[in-house]
């Protein structure tokens, strides 16, 4: 294993924190971009194509497959600040087991969630009462996307595995790659042979295994230097792998399916509005996914940042590192909310032509901007709660943002003041300062300094 794997900690330590920050976000930036980029695209060709019933198809399937994904979200988070701390702490011989670990536990997942997505599909649209006049898309586009779940799987172990050495870079390159050949593939699929959603979801899954194979060759081609040489003997479960890995990582998945879930079950009363309250959700869902792909980059660089920072104990580097996402994260939050509000019609346009929608969208302004607000608060204190590995406040902030604050909100504003659609929209927006709260207060108690949670000590 490469010694110079714990350079985030010795240019941390040096003082060039912002540098550091910036040097390692822009590839997790510009990936979160391009990803970002491949969404919207699909909304804005699909939505032009075959209307606000496409437009709806793509957000419900969005969603859905957004919530299944859940484990792979929890678990490539958790296996990225271990391997993150592991590394801080040189403690190399564990990075190997904790990856064979990532890569059959995950892979194994991704199967299970796929047979069950299969069998399901027509309870979930049920569950999430799909308009009737998206009906028949919704089923078409989940039913292909849930055929390529595994390739979604292996990329985020990878990208999991690259990012807690420090490695943001390939990432990027695999995602640019993959971007580029979905927009490519929604061109011709769905304006040339005018497939429609079904076209969108093929493009998606085969850009996505594309990514995941290439990702995967370069793991195999580089596999002296990243310690893992893909022998059977190392797909082993290890138990010492897995235990910190399902300490650190069922809160994660807790929160992450907590989230979706209650984003889904929101949704799912918003939907019973008709398809232009649900093509509105999944343009604002969209425009805030746009906004906070910066601040995803830096909640995940933060993350790894923290980690290794922990794992080499060099605490006092910590709260610069929060500072600087914060000023990031606000001045761009800021610049987006100026935007929509100057220029609404330009904004919402690029998704859509159709009459209802666009009247809707110059409502649902506000609502934007909240979204934004806590778009930037809330990944600063998500990268501290989870470079410190600390389980246990993972598992709060899942329930307390995503089951009572979004859904008793939600019910709160929409159903018993009256608000309907308007109240389901903010009960989701104001949920997500919650785990800002959370964390501000984890920061000002000082425990993250204490000890480390996930990795014990050196002498391992």
């Amino acid at each position: 294993m490469p010694q110079n794997k714990n350079k985030i900690v010795r240019d941390l330590t040096e003082g060039n924190v912002t540098l550091t920050m910036l040097t390692f976000a822009a590839p997790l930036f510009l990936s979160s971009l391009l990803q970002t980029v491949y969404n919207v695209t699909d909304m804005v060709i699909v939505g032009r194509t075959v209307g606000k019933e496409g437009l709806g198809a793509v957000s419900i399937g969005t969603d859905i497959l957004h919530f299944l994904c859940f484990i792979a979200m929890g678990f490539s988070n958790a296996g990225q600040v271990i391997i993150s701390q592991l590394i801080g702490a040189g403690m190399h011989e564990r990075v190997r087991r904790t990856i064979g670990t990532l890569f059959t536990f995950l892979g194994a997942g991704a199967l299970i969630i796929t047979v069950a997505g299969l069998f399901l599909l027509d309870n979930m649209l049920d569950w999430v009462n799909t308009p009737p006049e998206a009906r028949a898309y919704t089923r078409n586009y989940l039913a292909i996307c849930l055929c390529g779940m595994i390739f979604l799987y292996g990329y985020n172990i990878i990208s999991a595995i690259l990012r807690g050495m420090g490695d943001s870079r390939h990432p990027f390159i695999f995602v640019a790659v993959s971007v580029f050949v979905n927009v490519v593939l929604d061109i011709v699929f769905i304006v040339h042979f005018k497939w429609g959603v079904v076209g969108a979801a093929l493009a998606t899954v085969i850009s996505q295994m594309i990514s995941f194979f290439w990702s995967l060759g370069f793991l195999c081609r580089n596999r002296k230097h990243f310690g893992f040489h893909f022998t059977l003997a190392e797909f082993t479960v290890s138990r010492e792998a897995l235990r910190p890995l399902v300490k650190l990582g069922v809160p994660m998945v807790i929160q992450s399916a907590a989230i979706t879930f209650s984003m889904l079950f929101v949704n799912s009363y918003i939907n019973t509005y008709g398809v232009v309250a649900t093509a509105m959700t999944g343009i604002g869902n969209k425009l805030s996914s746009i906004v906070n792909i910066v601040n995803i980059a830096l909640s995940a660089a933060g993350s790894t940042m923290i980690g290794q920072c922990i794992g080499a104990e060099k605490y006092e580097r910590v709260p610069k590192v929060l500072k600087v996402s914060f000023s990031i994260n606000g001045l761009i939050a800021a610049a987006a909310g100026i935007i929509c509000v100057l220029f609404p019609k330009m904004v919402f346009g690029l998704f859509t032509t159709d009459a209802e929608v666009l009247k809707m969208a110059m409502t649902y302004v506000p609502v934007l901007l909240l979204l934004f607000g806590g778009g930037a608060l809330r990944p600063p204190m998500t990268s501290l709660i989870n470079g410190s590995g600390n389980f246990k406040l993972n598992l709060a902030v899942a329930l307390l943002d995503g089951v009572f604050m979004r859904i008793c909100l939600s019910l709160l504003l929409g159903i018993t003041i009256g608000y309907g659609v308007y109240g389901f929209w903010y009960g989701h927006a104001l949920a997500g300062f919650t785990p800002f709260v959370i964390g501000g207060c984890y920061f000002l108690s000082g425990r993250w300094r204490t000890r480390k949670y996930i990795i014990g000590k050196k002498t391992v």
